[in-house]
């Protein structure tokens, strides 16, 4: 069996290898976007497992993207796994209503995002 496929989307390097290690410590496969533009293209031609996206993205934001994959048919089962510095209700809010499965804020617990990880595969 392949390893499941989790795609980063996040423009600050050090989160993402903060991010990536872990989730290959697991034995996944991780792939790597940063900014939204090349995250929405890479998930569309990768379809990966599971996305883990940041909202502040250069070139389109992490909103957009989410909305794009979830309100289409082709990659609207995999989950999205918001992990953002926007903290407000509001923000909230509109991650819920662009799709997102969950909506996790900067800075975050390594072990919660993982459990999270865990349990978002394990329900495809």
């Amino acid at each position: 069996m392949s390893p499941k496929k989790i795609l980063i989307v996040d423009d600050e390097p050090d989160l993402v290898e903060t991010v990536r290690f872990p989730l290959e410590m697991e034995g996944y496969q991780v792939l790597v976007s940063n900014n939204g533009e090349e995250g929405l293209n890479q998930a569309r031609k990768e379809i990966p497992d599971l996305i883990i996206l940041d909202l502040m993205l250069p070139r389109l934001d992490g909103y957009k993207v989410c909305r794009l994959l979830k309100f289409d048919e082709r990659y609207k089962h995999i989950p999205i796994l918001m992990l953002t510095a926007k903290i407000q209700e509001k923000d909230k809010l509109l991650g819920k209503e662009t799709g997102a499965d969950e909506y996790m804020t900067k800075p975050f617990d390594i072990d919660t995002l993982m459990e999270k990880v865990k349990f978002y595969l394990s329900r495809g």
